[in-house]
């Protein structure tokens, strides 16, 4: 017996040294040191020793289980520094490497097209307001010369909320809500959100506009040529060409399109510009006195102009996109080439 236990004690040690993981190692336990393991086995026998010899094997078995516990921890603790240094090593960092730098982000490009055009006409002179987008039929059609029964309502694609409630459909509103507020003179922009109807790659049915206009004693339609060509001036460039056309807009009389020669051709005429070498930016116009009468202001006194533009459009034109669906995409892609 005692040769067996001595035996098993060198196997045990074999079985150890190739242990490579705690769970070999936990196989190896229940082998040799486990219930159902080679010392229990070896220990049952011990019955038929004799008295004499009893004692003897008994020590050994003692000290060999002992040996065996001990060299188990051993093992454990080596492997358990081998992962350690292993692990150290697979990720260690080299902290001479150049860091990486966090994604920043940028203003948007219609947020950069407000600001610009908002920034031309505050050196014009002119203050920024804003309205709300839930908008009163009062303020957006009936005080802008257009009542429940005008044709022109039906130009605006408009959604409706109630029957005396819509989501805007320009920025105008603000005109009215301003000139209730203040007396004249009065010279404001109102950047801000609308709402249409309507969805393709030029249009969405939500965009935004800016929305200017003027009001004093013995404002004429100059003036109104005058400001419109200055911002074209500055925010397209000297020199490029202006046009008026005559156009109608329920609450300016007369009214004008404007256009600017087209800046991807240099007014050759290209795809862009259907080959007329003229692109229509904005609408304008000297405001109606029936808009003077809704708001208490005296016609035969004061006079005005109001101009719109989409800022969609002109930031296609600024930045040559084809698509104006890829403002409302959030691609990553797309909007990194503003940053």
């Amino acid at each position: 017996m005692k040769d067996r236990l001595e035996s098993m004690q060198r196997s045990a040690h074999a079985a150890l040294a190739q242990a490579d993981s705690e769970a070999a190692l936990q196989e190896v336990r229940i082998r040799f040191l486990g219930r159902k393991g080679e010392m229990t086995a070896i220990m049952k026998e011990m019955g038929a020793l004799s008295p004499e010899e009893r004692p003897l094997v008994g020590a050994l078995a003692n000290r060999i289980k002992d040996d065996l516990e001990s060299a188990l921890e051993e093992r454990l603790a080596s492997l358990r520094e081998e992962e350690i240094s292993r692990r150290l090593t697979l990720e260690r960092i080299d902290v001479t490497l150049p860091g990486r730098r966090p994604f920043s982000g940028s203003k948007h490009p219609i947020t950069l097209v407000t600001e610009e055009i908002s920034e031309i006409f505050a050196s014009l002179g002119f203050g920024i307001q804003e309205g709300p987008e839930v908008e009163k039929d009062l303020y957006n059609f009936e005080a802008l010369n257009m009542p429940k029964d005008h044709p022109a309502r039906d130009m605006q694609d408009t959604f409706y909320i109630s029957d005396e409630v819509v989501l805007r459909t320009h920025t105008s509103p603000v005109q009215i809500r301003t000139m209730l507020q203040h007396a004249p003179p009065v010279r404001v922009i109102a950047p801000g959100t609308v709402y249409r109807r309507d969805s393709d790659i030029t249009h969405s049915p939500m965009f935004h506009q800016i929305e200017g206009f003027l009001v004093d004693r013995k404002v004429t339609f100059g003036d109104l040529k005058g400001i419109l060509t200055a911002f074209i001036n500055q925010y397209f460039g000297r020199g490029t060409g202006v046009r008026f056309r005559p156009s109608f807009f329920p609450f300016t009389e007369p009214s004008a399109e404007v256009d600017i020669q087209c800046v991807i051709c240099g007014g050759k005429g290209c795809r862009v510009c259907k080959n007329s070498g003229w692109l229509e930016i904005l609408g304008s116009g000297m405001i109606d006195p029936e808009v003077f009468k809704a708001v208490n202001y005296d016609p035969a006194v004061y006079s005005g102009f109001a101009f719109g533009m989409g800022l969609e459009r002109i930031a296609m034109l600024r930045y040559g996109v084809s698509d104006l669906r890829l403002f409302f995409e959030n691609d990553l892609r797309f909007l990194k080439q503003f940053s």
